[in-house]
């Protein structure tokens, strides 16, 4: 399977598409579908997108029980909810900045950055709305003032946008790569280098729906950047810089180069772990204030369950 799909760097309504490779030839599009989006999204939603036109196979609307074939070209839009009303909801935000434009939030690990159709609570976006009240509207009704995405189980610092002026600056940013990203992970193996560039295109894995990987076919740029903080034994804590921002771009880039994140139940080994989900943390976020123009830079601490993580691995 190959896809296309638009970048996470700055989300609106979604347009994936897949190309069907051999190992999935005879399954129902719908069980397909459902497997392949990332977010979990119930297979009688899927039925009903398909049932609407929502959902083309060569160019042709087709029935949620229509079998695959190879090389069919699967296009999806997911369509904007139709009377979904967002509630807020008063989840604990730790906040680094805010002001009448933008919000700067250090998202603690397991919240999920915004509501996906089916799953309409519990969501950083649930508790923006109870927090600010005011969020920028450019990317539809289920994603009011986010910019761009950390994943649930990354902790730290991200950036919501309280007005479309202040959106559109963000996101353009972010475009040009002139936001000053960094991470903290810890990784498995000994990085013998102090520094180094990972330079690898990043696609869908033709061999799992949810993952991503490292390949040449229909695929976008990803650059890393990391230095190595520390050597414990069998692992490294390193800071990673992005350049680009991918899905789960720096899982990816990690597991390429040999040394998966710690806890990562993807890309990496997560039993006999001390913390739920990946060794990762958003611990500076820099960018250019959208109305003064003055150049702003966060930073947060590592978490208490990472830090314990990293503290245990250097005593043994």
């Amino acid at each position: 399977m190959n896809t296309n799909q638009t970048s996470p760097e700055s989300v609106s309504q979604e347009a994936i598409e897949w190309t069907v490779e051999n190992q999935f030839e005879g399954e129902r599009i719908d069980k397909w579908i459902t497997e392949a989006l990332e977010e979990d999204i119930s297979r009688t939603l899927v039925q009903q997108w398909v049932k609407d036109g929502h959902v083309k196979v060569n160019g042709k609307a087709v029935k949620p029980n229509y079998k695959l074939s190879l090389q069919d070209v699967i296009a999806l839009v997911i369509p904007e909810p139709q009377g979904v009303e967002l509630l807020a909801e008063n989840i604990p935000l730790n906040v680094v900045y805010e002001d009448s434009d933008v919000i700067v939030i250090n998202k603690q690990r397991g919240l999920v950055v915004h509501p996906a159709p089916g799953h309409y609570s519990g969501t950083l976006v649930n508790a923006l709305m109870f927090h600010c009240k005011d969020l920028s509207g450019i990317n539809g009704e289920l994603r009011p003032g986010i910019v761009h995405r950390i994943d649930k189980d990354t902790s730290g610092l991200i950036m919501s946008a309280k007005n479309d002026k202040a959106h559109a600056s963000l996101a353009e940013q972010l475009k040009a790569h002139t936001v000053n990203r960094k991470y903290i992970a810890l990784v498995h193996g000994h990085i013998q280098h102090d520094q180094g560039t990972i330079d690898a295109p990043i696609g869908r894995d033709s061999h799992d729906r949810k993952m991503y990987t490292v390949t040449e076919k229909n695929s976008k740029t990803a650059v890393t950047h990391f230095i190595v903080i520390g050597r414990f034994g069998d692992f490294t804590l390193v800071e990673l810089k992005l350049e680009t921002g991918r899905t789960h771009q720096i899982r990816v880039h990690m597991k390429f180069i040999g040394h998966p994140l710690v806890g990562d139940p993807m890309y990496g080994k997560s039993k006999g772990m001390l913390m739920e989900g990946q060794a990762l943390h958003a611990a500076i976020l820099g960018f250019t204030h959208p109305r003064t123009g003055e150049w702003m830079q966060f930073e947060a601490p590592i978490p208490p369950d990472m830090e314990n993580l990293i503290s245990t691995i250097r005593t043994t």
